[in-house]
């Protein structure tokens, strides 16, 4: 009975990080005096790098672009970063873990981060819905394996 609630060893986290940050509002404090109905723009890429035997540091990247027409309101980008232990030895798992456990965890700390920042900039509160990371990388594990496959024109 025990061995049903054994906790998930194989992925330890051993420390978390903003390894970047960066906001810029090239039109304040102009923009402050607009009228406010942004159009808000989410891009999000991960990396990772071994680092030693099972170590690997994962690195969540957030930016956050917010218009009000064609005026660049705000550019917010976080680099959130950790440093985990991955126990697996099949490369498919290792994979996994490191394009979508990893990010999965990663990523509230990189909302907490650009939510203060726009608070910060007095600008209205931004919240960031969850991300399904499962989802991401599936469908980049799609997407390579229909690009290996596809012969160069």
């Amino acid at each position: 009975m025990l061995e049903k609630y054994h906790s998930d060893k194989s992925l330890q986290i051993n420390r978390i990080y903003t390894k970047n940050i960066s906001f810029e509002s090239p039109q304040a404090p102009q923009i402050f005096q607009a009228p406010w109905d942004p159009q808000v723009t989410l891009n999000l890429g991960t990396s990772s790098t071994h680092l030693i035997d099972k170590m690997y540091e994962v690195i969540l990247r957030v930016t956050v672009i917010t218009n009000l027409a064609k005026n660049i309101v705000f550019l917010c980008e976080v680099e959130q970063a950790g440093v985990f232990s991955i126990e697996e030895t099949e490369k498919n798992k290792i994979a996994h873990s490191l394009g979508s456990r990893c990010p999965n965890l990663l990523f509230p700390y990189a909302r907490e981060c650009i939510a203060n920042l726009i608070w910060h900039s007095t600008f209205p509160p931004l919240h960031l819905e969850p991300v399904n990371f499962d989802t991401l990388f599936m469908g980049y594990l799609q997407k390579s394996k229909h690009t290996e496959h596809t012969p160069d024109t």
